[in-house]
């Protein structure tokens, strides 16, 4: 029987053994007025990367000044767009990257509730569990960033557990498979990991 924590985007309720440093950017993030709606924030931002995950495309760029700089190929939601809790679709909108989680871990490392299990992922372990939703190797943690559409109240991306994470490396990645998460390969996702930090703005759509 498959729990929700193994599943991506479907986790239910924050976990009752959370770290200070999850705790503390979950509750950031429910602050209507946080630091990306300050002038200051906004004028900074316009020089920091930007990832913008193209639904229709099924790609992942990252951009520096409107320059495209890197594509990489992802998998979003088989259920296709969307924002309620539940729903398990891929959120649109304007969202940032909360929590990055998994730095120097091996390629292929499992998380569950985001934390290693110990395991390493190989074609032997994903034949073994063929109905397991694996989170791999990085996680970044999304959070919206428009109330009343992908934050806050049953739309909350972040309460819907909506990452950006590595896959086993033979997922298809041209067609939508995930249960609202954005999945990459893992060496995709490492590379992406290394170029963006806490509070990099990610667009949807």
């Amino acid at each position: 029987m498959r729990r929700a924590s193994d599943n991506d985007g479907v986790e239910s309720g924050m976990p009752r053994k959370t770290s200070k440093k999850f705790a503390a950017a979950f509750r950031a993030s429910r602050r209507p007025d946080g630091p990306e709606s300050s002038l200051a924030s906004r004028r900074a931002a316009a020089s920091d990367p930007l990832v913008r995950i193209d639904l229709d495309r099924q790609c992942l760029e990252l951009r520096v000044r409107g320059t495209v700089r890197k594509t990489w190929p992802v998998s979003t939601a088989a259920n296709g767009p969307g924002e309620r809790e539940g729903s398990e679709c891929t959120p649109r909108g304007g969202h940032v990257i909360r929590v990055m989680i998994g730095a120097g871990a091996a390629p292929g490392t499992v998380f569950v509730g985001r934390r290693p299990t110990g395991e390493c992922h190989t074609p032997a372990l994903g034949a073994a569990h063929p109905d397991r939703d694996w989170i791999l190797t990085r996680i970044l943690w999304l959070s919206g960033t428009e109330p009343g559409r992908n934050r806050l109240g049953p739309v909350d991306t972040m309460r819907r557990y909506i990452y950006i994470h590595g896959c086993p490396d033979d997922t298809d990645m041209t067609v939508p498979g995930s249960h609202g998460c954005i999945r990459m390969r893992n060496d995709d996702v490492i590379d992406l990991f290394e170029r963006v930090k806490a509070g990099t703005r990610v667009i949807i759509e």
